[in-house]
């Protein structure tokens, strides 16, 4: 991780974070065209359910893309985040979104149980995202129903 070099406020950490989660719906671009990974740091780190840790954006890249390649579209719900600032670089959204996967789409609340419902925890430091971790159901689709004996009654 870099040294320091600007002091950024919550509002201008929170603008990183909505661009990256824009970028997302817009299929890995940001609002000014360039690639998601322009916002991170050379160094950052992200954490995905089920993939692991994924540490510099080689690593980053190829994690978005296998789990990319798995998704036919996603669309964040902005109007409904809820946003906790820390007072240092660390911030965390909660929100929901809806999309398709390869094998099937997902809609928060759709069922209760369901995909849709993810909370990332970021830390962005002088316009760059330093780490994040997302924390969701990557069963976007709801089949691994099998495996938990409360959903049986619920499928």
């Amino acid at each position: 991780m870099a040294l320091t070099m600007e002091t950024m406020t919550d509002e201008q950490r929170k603008s990183v974070a909505v661009e990256y989660l824009k970028a997302f719906d817009n299929g890995g671009k940001t609002s000014s065209g360039g690639s998601i990974l322009d916002l991170f740091a050379d160094d950052a780190q992200v954490f995905f359910p089920k993939w692991g840790l994924a540490s510099g954006k080689d690593e980053i890249g190829k994690l978005f893309g296998d789990v990319g390649d798995t998704l036919k579209s996603i669309s964040h719900h902005y109007a409904h985040f809820n946003w906790i600032f820390s007072g240092s670089d660390v911030i965390v959204c909660e929100g929901t979104s809806h999309g398709e996967h390869r094998d099937g789409p997902w809609r928060a609340g759709v069922p209760a149980w369901g995909a849709g419902n993810w909370c990332d925890v970021f830390e962005i430091r002088d316009w760059k995202i330093q780490r994040v971790y997302i924390y969701l159901d990557p069963d976007y689709a709801g089949q691994d129903t099998a495996r938990y004996p409360w959903l049986k009654s619920r499928v």
